[in-house]
C-alpha cells in the first residue's frame, strides 16, 4: 500500500536540532518555504526494528535526471505521482546510488563526524549559512494542523515532512508502507551563480538494514528468497560501463549499451536483460561473455534512451538487478560523445 501523501517539499533551512537516543529519535529540520509557511523534515537516524543503525550513502556530486524534473527552490510542498519519468525516488528502480555503497552509522555519538547527526549536520548547517541552497526532502506529508503547534521548533500550524527513507522492502507491521517509486531523499543544491558550472547537488539516501533490496515491481514487497543486498558495484559480475545515448545524425538513431563481464569466469548471458526507466527490456544474446570482455549492445526499437536523462538497469535470468547507472540531459547533450560510468 502506498504512502497516503508522497512528494517534495522545496524549501530553505533555517534552523535545525539533534534528538538522541530514544524511542523515535530523529534529526529535525526546520524549514521555510517562499511563501513564508514552516515546516519540519523529520528524518530518522534509528530503526525501531534490529540491526538499529541506519544505512546511508551521501553523494557528494549527484548527478541523476531527477534533479531535472524537481519543483522550483522554496516552492513549497508538491505532490508526486508514485511513477517514473518525474520526480519520484526508487532506491531499486532509479538507479540513484551504489547500494553497495551504503554503510551502517549509530545515530548519535560523543565526538566529531561519526555519527549519522554528524553527517546530517554536515550538510544541512552548510545550507541554513547560505540562503541560496536549495533544500529538498521527499517522503509523506503530515498536517497542515490549523490547532496543534509544531512540537520540536513551535509553529502554527503544525505542518512537515517525515519518511525520509527508503519505503518498500519493509517486514512486519512496516510491510504496509511498501510501495514502489516513494522513497525518501534529503537533497541539497548548492548553487554558485557567477560560477554555474561548479554548482552541485548533494544527495543523502537513507535504509533500514531490515529492508530488502529486490522487491516486487507492483507491491514495493521484498521477493522471497532474493538476496538480502543486490550485488552491484565492485561485486557486480557483469556491469555497465558506458552508453551512446547521442549518436551522430539523424534518426533513427543507433544507440548502445556496453556491458564489461569484470568476473574471473565466463557468464553466459542467457535470459539476461536490460531495461529502460520506462521499464521497456531489450533481451541480451545468449552466450558466453568472457572474462574482462566487453560486449557493445544495440538497443534498437527495445530499449529507450532519451537524450533528456535516463537510467539504464541490468537484469540477471530471474528478474534480479545486477547492476544499475544513470545519466542526465547534461551528459546525453554531445553529440556523438559515449557516456562513462
Amino acid at each position: 500500500m502506498p504512502l497516503k501523501s508522497y512528494g517534495v517539499l522545496a524549501g530553505r533551512a533555517v534552523s535545525r536540532r539533534r534528538e538522541g537516543r530514544g524511542d523515535t529519535p530523529h534529526y529535525q529540520i526546520h524549514l521555510v518555504d517562499d511563501m513564508g509557511t514552516n515546516y519540519r523534515a523529520a528524518v530518522n537516524v534509528l530503526s525501531q526494528q534490529a540491526p538499529s543503525e541506519l544505512l546511508y550513502a551521501a553523494v557528494e556530486d549527484f548527478r541523476h535526471p531527477l534533479t531535472a524534473a524537481l519543483p522550483p527552490a522554496g516552492s513549497g510542498w508538491t505532490s508526486l505521482p508514485s511513477a517514473p519519468g518525474g520526480a519520484a525516488a526508487d532506491f531499486i528502480r532509479g538507479n540513484l546510488f551504489d547500494p553497495a555503497a551504503m554503510r551502517p552509522l549509530p545515530p548519535d555519538l560523543p565526538g566529531e563526524d561519526n555519527d549519522l547527526a554528524d553527517l546530517l549536520d554536515h550538510y544541512v548547517q552548510r545550507a541554513i549559512g547560505d540562503p541560496r541552497a536549495g533544500v529538498y526532502v521527499l517522503g509523506e506529508r503530515w498536517g497542515p494542523e490549523p490547532r496543534t503547534a509544531d512540537k520540536i521548533f513551535g509553529f502554527l500550524p503544525g505542518n512537515g515532512v517525515h519518511d525520509v527513507h527508503m519505503n518498500q522492502g519493509n517486514s512486519g507491521r512496516f510491510r504496509a508502507d511498501d510501495h514502489v517509486w516513494q522513497d525518501g531523499a534529503l537533497l541539497v543544491h548548492l548553487p554558485v551563480p557567477s560560477r554555474p558550472a561548479e554548482s552541485r547537488w548533494v544527495g543523502i539516501f537513507l535504509a533500514f538494514q531490515s529492508q530488502a533490496w529486490h522487491t516486487d515491481d507492483v507491491t514495493g514487497h521484498a521477493l522471497a528468497e532474493a538476496p538480502a543486498r543486490p550485488a552491484t558495484g565492485a561485486d557486480a559480475r557483469v556491469r555497465i560501463i558506458a552508453a551512446l545515448a547521442n549518436p551522430t545524425g539523424p534518426a533513427p538513431e543507433h544507440e548502445t549499451v556496453t556491458l564489461l563481464n569484470a568476473s574471473p569466469d565466463p557468464v553466459d548471458l542467457a535470459g539476461w536483460r536490460l531495461a529502460d526507466r520506462a521499464k521497456n527490456n531489450l533481451a541480451l544474446p545468449a552466450g558466453p561473455l568472457a572474462p574482462g570482455a566487453t560486449l557493445v549492445v544495440p538497443t534498437g526499437e527495445g530499449l529507450q534512451l532519451g537524450n533528456k536523462g535516463g537510467a539504464i538497469t541490468l537484469l540477471d535470468p530471474a528478474g534480479l538487478k545486477v547492476h544499475g547507472v544513470a545519466y542526465t540531459a547534461d551528459q546525453a547533450a554531445r553529440e556523438g560523445w559515449t557516456i562513462t560510468f
